[in-house]
């Protein structure tokens, strides 16, 4: 999409509206109809596939080619990327394939192409704005994804059944903890840490994280909480 809005609506950068109201809406892009309660003031719509469908790409060029043993800084770069927007569903996608990328360059273990493919096909299915609506961010069910890539959990399994959900669980947690509004980064740097600290304790691989995690994407975000976010570089 030309000219397109790196936050708020994407085709004129208002802010969105959820009015809580579902009604069939048409995508701009795809012009395919879908029940949403979410717009613009304008009455544009962008469903979740056309959301995220730009960046996606990229964002699996730049795991396949990372070296980096530290999650938050991949994920900082695929949030660097001109398709992926300050908020929305692609970083359900992305937390869980920057963990996936940082932890196979400290194992080897991990067929890293297929991990990734299978992280994008679960993590499409969770729509936007579940933070909200169904009251689990899709930050933390990415981590959850995450684990349950890395260790093979299905619905039948045991140990790892567990592992996964109690992973999810934390990083819901700390995402609530928090508090709102929705952010896309704050909560998925939450999860990332919260992913980082689990895998060390539970699988005994070490990760890479930074001392403190700063926010460079606070300008975009027109709800920040400002010097109240632990992420804000002004926060004391």
């Amino acid at each position: 999409m030309e000219n397109e809005h790196s936050h708020g609506c994407l085709v004129c950068g208002e802010e969105l509206v959820y009015d809580g109201v579902p009604q069939e809406r048409e995508c701009v892009v795809c012009h395919r109809r879908f029940i949403s309660d979410c717009a613009c003031p304008h009455g544009h719509y962008v469903c979740d596939a056309c959301h995220e469908k730009g960046g996606m790409t990229m964002a699996r060029a730049v795991c396949l080619e990372a070296k980096d043993r530290d999650p938050l800084a991949i994920l900082l770069r695929l949030m660097d990327l001109p398709d992926v927007h300050m908020h929305g569903p692609e970083h359900h996608i992305l937390v869980g394939s920057a963990l996936l990328t940082a932890y196979h360059n400290c194992t080897g273990k991990l067929d890293l192409p297929t991990a990734l493919t299978e992280m994008a096909r679960r993590g499409q299915q969770i729509p936007g704005g579940v933070c909200g609506f169904w009251g689990c961010c899709g930050a933390a069910i990415s981590a959850g994804m995450f684990m349950s890539i890395v260790t093979g959990s299905t619905p039948l399994k045991e140990k790892e059944w567990s592992m996964c959900n109690r992973l999810t669980a934390q990083c819901l947690t700390r995402i609530a903890e928090l508090g709102g509004p929705r952010c896309c980064k704050r909560d998925s740097y939450t999860a990332v840490k919260t992913a980082v600290e689990f895998t060390a304790r539970e699988l005994g691989v070490q990760m890479e994280m930074p001392k403190k995690i700063v926010c460079r994407f606070y300008p975009q975000n027109a709800q920040c909480r400002g010097v109240r976010c632990l992420y804000n570089p002004h926060h004391q």
